[in-house]
Formats: C-alpha cells, sequence, structure tokens
C-alpha cells in the first residue's frame, strides 16, 4: 500500500484530532457541542497543516530529487550556484547540492574518459608515426647487408635514403621531447627586446632553398620601414615564423607566395602568415593544432613534417599570453594570425 500525502495528513488529522478530544473529555464544563466543534477545528487545523509539510517540504522536494537524477542521466547540468545560496529550504538546498557534486564529478568522470581516449589515440599515432622511418632505415640497411653494399650505385642510395629516414626520426623525436617539455612547463621563456623585421629577414634566408625549389615568393609586408620592436623569446618565434612560412611553401601551390604581414597598433603587433594555397576544408579547421593531425596523410608524408609543429606553435604562442587563429578558404589559401607585445 503506496501512502500518499493527502492519505498521511488524513490519518495524522484523525490522531490529533482524536487525542485533543480525549483531553478536553476531562475537562469539567466542556459540552458536546464544543467538542463537536474542537473536533472538527483540530481535523481541518491539522489536516491543512500536515499536508503542507509533507506536500510542499517533502514530497515535492523528493519529486525534485528525482528530476534531478533523471537530468544527471542525461547529463544535463544546467544549474546556477546562485540559486543554491539563495535557497532556504534545506531540502531544496541538499538537493542542488547533491546535483551540483555529481555534475561535477561526471564532468571528471568524461574529462578522465577524454583524456584516456587522447592517450590511447596518442600512443597509436606515436607508434605509426614511429614505425615508418625505423622500418624504412632498417630494410635500407638489411638490404645492403645482405650483399647490396657490393653495389656502389646501390649502397650510395640506400645510405642515403636511409639517413634520410633518420633525420625524419630524429626530428621527430626532437619535436615530442619539445611538445612535452612545453606541455609540463619545463620549458621557460626568455622574454627579450628584439627587431621582429630581422627574425623574419633570418627565417626567410633559412627557407630560401625550400621556397626556390618549389618556386614560392617570400614577402614581408610592413606598415612603415625600419625595426619593430617586441618583447618574445626570439628563439621560439623563430621557431614559430619557421613553422607557418615553411607550412606555407610545402603545402602552398607550386609558382606561389608567402606573404607575412606585421601590423602595428598601440600595444600589440599582428603577425599574420597567408598563403595562397588551395585552402584547408572547414570540417578539418578546428583539429590542425591537434598533435600529428593531417589533412592528407600520404601527401603529408611525401611532403615531409611530423604532424607537431602547429602544435608546438600553440603552446609557444600561450607562453606568450597569445593566441593562434587560422582563416582558410579554399582555393584562395590561409591566413594563421596572432599578437606578440610591442616594446618600443
Amino acid at each position: 500500500m503506496s501512502l500518499s500525502p493527502r492519505l498521511i495528513a488524513l490519518l495524522l488529522a484523525c490522531m490529533i484530532s482524536a487525542l485533543t478530544l480525549a483531553f478536553l473529555t476531562f475537562v469539567e464544563g466542556v459540552t458536546s457541542n464544543m467538542l463537536f466543534v474542537v473536533g472538527i477545528s483540530s481535523f481541518v487545523v491539522s489536516f491543512f497543516l500536515v499536508l503542507y509539510a509533507i506536500e510542499l517540504l517533502v514530497f515535492r522536494e523528493v519529486d525534485k530529487m528525482y528530476k534531478t537524477i533523471y537530468k544527471l542521466k542525461i547529463r544535463d547540468f544546467a544549474i546556477s550556484r546562485k540559486s543554491i545560496i539563495k535557497n532556504t529550504n534545506p531540502f531544496k538546498k541538499l538537493n542542488d547540492e547533491i546535483f551540483v557534486y555529481v555534475a561535477k564529478k561526471q564532468k571528471e568522470i568524461d574529462e578522465l574518459k577524454r583524456l584516456e581516449q587522447f592517450r590511447r589515440e596518442f600512443l597509436a599515432d606515436v607508434s605509426h608515426e614511429l614505425k615508418t622511418p625505423i622500418f624504412a632505415a632498417q630494410g635500407f640497411i638489411h638490404t645492403l647487408i645482405d650483399g647490396a653494399v657490393d653495389d656502389e650505385n646501390v649502397r650510395d642510395k640506400f645510405l642515403s635514403k636511409a639517413a634520410k629516414s633518420l633525420d625524419g626520426l630524429d626530428a621527430l623525436v626532437k619535436d615530442l621531447v619539445a611538445l612535452s617539455q612545453m606541455e609540463t612547463g619545463e620549458v621557460k621563456m626568455n622574454f627579450e627586446r628584439i627587431d621582429l623585421v630581422e627574425i623574419v629577414d633570418e627565417v626567410f634566408g633559412q627557407l630560401e632553398k625550400s621556397a626556390n625549389a618549389r618556386q614560392t615568393t617570400l614577402r614581408l609586408k610592413t606598415e612603415h620601414p625600419g625595426p619593430i620592436w617586441v618583447k618574445v623569446d626570439p628563439q621560439r618565434i623563430q621557431q614559430v615564423l619557421t613553422n607557418l612560412i615553411e607550412n606555407g611553401i610545402r603545402y602552398g601551390n607550386q609558382n606561389g607566395r608567402v606573404l607575412v604581414t606585421l601590423e602595428e597598433d598601440k600595444k600589440n603587433l599582428l603577425v599574420s602568415v597567408r598563403d595562397d594555397g588551395p585552402g584547408i576544408p572547414p570540417e578539418h579547421l578546428n583539429r590542425i593544432f591537434e598533435r600529428f593531425y593531417r589533412l592528407e596523410k600520404s601527401r603529408s608524408k611525401d611532403r615531409g613534417g611530423t604532424g607537431l609543429g602547429l602544435a608546438i606553435v600553440k603552446h609557444i604562442l600561450s607562453a606568450h599570453q597569445s593566441k593562434i587563429t587560422v582563416i582558410s578558404k579554399l582555393e584562395k589559401g590561409t591566413t594563421f594570425r596572432f599578437k606578440l607585445d610591442r616594446f618600443d
């Protein structure tokens, strides 16, 4: 038998009324009419008071708790901390506190699951990336050991390919170490006052051979001639610019152009690196800064790179209190932008 709030109120009201009448019967001079009026009055008042107490203060809040459990099941975590502070009803406060606590724990569980999935994917990606150059170098070397070393042309060709694979492996390991150190905070930025125009010119000089190979024009555009002073870690910002410009050369069009633009305002310098390549599809834009994420894995492999460059760029700029953004249109090119603190 289930007890509803009204049935409980009815039973308690009857008991209160009966007890009241029982006590009044011992009082001298009480008439039957008086007993009747007191009995009815005590019954009605008790019934509504008990019903209010049970219905509003207990059953409704318990019902809300069930609704809260349902919301948690469907992962609806929308609740305001202000509503908890304003509530004076202890049942309501308890209900909301339980909700907030469970919601917080559920989010922690979801985050742990996400990190676990990320860890598995990362290990799989690392294994794949390491396996490719190792197996390639291993194959060339074993071929030489099996007798191809006697053929001078084959020997030089295979040794060159093995060296190239090992160079790629070395670059991958260095990028992994650098990224790991940045994420754990082991790498400290050494901020200095430097001329960014000079840094860009140095990067252009380093990448001149790669640009000539693809017949790509490298150009710097500034609002006025002369140095532009910023407060940055020179080595790390050079690494950022090298990665972005190199990507523009590597993935841009043959006979294309990479344009670096420096725009000044009162406090910041807006740096843009733009290419006129095929662009990045919209569905990939939110993921290009993930480790090992490639738009076209086979094509990216052919053109080199470790797949960690943009992830490192993101961490370096984050350490400079800056955020990198990307704008891309298919067949019109891609633009990366970030801000640096000026230091005049």
